[in-house]
């Protein structure tokens, strides 16, 4: 974090096919290695499985799964006199979006299916309905800063 100035933020390019930001965001952080092209495959193909098993618009089917896994809560350590306090703090929409993304990313590479556009797309598809490991993580997070509410005197 540099302490001379703020950081800027830098716009991002909205993706070739469905001229979306966050898509393109979402890609970027699936890449590996700078293999942008293999990334837009993987995602292209995901939306192509929804559009067969779901029928819907896969487009508004991604949305809604990030919708459904942006954290609201978060806890932060304090320390305060010796004592590490775990405090609950609202989550910043640019960095509940980046959440969401890490979370739906982890969790698709951690299922079980052969390929991976069979898990990104079983993961939004279980996200878009409330379910799956994403939302779980969500979950445990609120429970944590429900759980921590206590020490919420102690929010900076």
């Amino acid at each position: 974090m540099s302490r001379r100035r703020k950081a800027i933020k830098r716009d991002v390019m909205p993706d070739p096919k469905f001229n979306d930001k966050v898509i393109s965001k979402f890609t970027s952080c699936l890449m590996y290695d700078g293999k942008r092209s293999t990334a837009e495959k993987i995602l292209y193909g995901a939306f192509d499985v929804i559009q067969k098993k779901v029928g819907s618009e896969p487009v508004k089917v991604f949305h809604e799964a990030l919708e459904n896994v942006q954290p609201q809560l978060e806890v932060r350590s304090r320390r305060v006199g010796g004592a590490t306090y775990q405090v609950p703090v609202e989550v910043r929409s640019d960095r509940a979006l980046a959440l969401a993304i890490r979370w739906l990313i982890y969790s698709s590479r951690n299922r079980s299916e052969n390929s991976m556009m069979q898990r990104l797309s079983g993961e939004l598809i279980d996200a878009s309905s409330n379910r799956g490991a994403s939302v779980k993580k969500k979950e445990d997070t609120h429970k944590m800063a429900e759980a921590n509410k206590a020490f919420s005197h102690y929010r900076w």
